[in-house]
């Protein structure tokens, strides 16, 4: 089988969960997320990770950013090469000038926005040869036309999208299952957004299990969606559930907690 390079991976790279993570961002307040349990949460999800045969990375936590933990918001990492993103919350504007200093560990070409555009990694979808870039509260038209020249020149096509405005993130009502095919909640795939795709629509009932990730041959979901599991095991994918709780009460998901690439 020829390498999908937008879900077969040899690294991913994670953060920690910080202590201060209780001040962390959330649309809803369903009362603050527990720093134990989301430990042991993040823990299981790294090691989960690590099983499907990639190395992890795993960065100390950052206390000075609650929100930190959710890594794949200050970058994108794809076709060998980190962008360094500007995520859009006023209380995460030097998430990605720390982590920087991290990726030039790992990759050999680290680039950053050129403007003032601001871009949430949770708002970029990347296949095999287009990336969605999804407009939204913390992603915005300068920020999208940043990062489209850069994935240009990368040969993706950059294309963009108007997210719903009851959905925070892009992603946090999709997900890339294999080369050709995308899961999302109707809500969005009733945009028309990804045609010439195969689309697998969530149920309504369980919208919030669009935010899967594809990592080498495993869709990871997170737990408590039975249908959407027994869904995605009658198209053929394995699927494994992943206990996301904490995560939740602060906005996150299984996405936002890793970079996942091969450098």
């Amino acid at each position: 089988m020829d390498n999908k390079k937008s879900y077969q991976f040899s690294h991913a790279m994670c953060r920690k969960p910080s202590r201060s993570i209780t001040d962390g961002l959330r649309a809803l307040n369903v009362g603050d997320p527990n720093y134990d349990l989301f430990c042991q949460q993040h823990q299981h999800y790294v090691a989960a990770l690590r099983e499907t045969g990639a190395s992890i990375i795993e960065l100390v936590a950052n206390e000075s950013y609650p929100d930190s933990v959710f890594i794949e918001d200050a970058a994108l990492c794809i076709a060998g090469v980190a962008i360094v993103l500007r995520p859009g919350a006023p209380s995460r504007f030097g998430e990605a000038a720390n982590l920087m200093p991290e990726l030039q560990k790992v990759f050999r070409k680290v680039v950053t926005l050129s403007g003032q555009g601001y871009v949430d990694g949770g708002d970029v979808l990347v296949t095999e040869t287009d990336v969605f870039i999804g407009l939204s509260a913390r992603t915005n038209q300068q920020g999208f036309d940043e990062l489209a020249s850069i994935v240009e020149t990368l040969g993706y096509n950059a294309k963009k999208i108007n997210t719903p405005t009851d959905v925070l993130h892009f992603k946090t009502d999709c997900g890339l299952l294999d080369d050709t095919t995308i899961f999302a909640s109707s809500r969005l795939a009733s945009t028309g957004c990804f045609n010439g795709y195969k689309v697998i629509e969530s149920s309504d009932q369980e919208i919030a299990a669009a935010n899967l990730i594809r990592f080498n041959d495993t869709v990871f979901i997170s737990s408590g969606y039975p249908d959407t599991k027994r869904l995605l095991e009658d198209h053929g994918y394995k699927v494994r559930c992943i206990d996301t709780t904490e995560a939740a009460k602060v906005d996150g998901g299984l996405s936002c907690m890793s970079l996942r690439f091969t450098p």
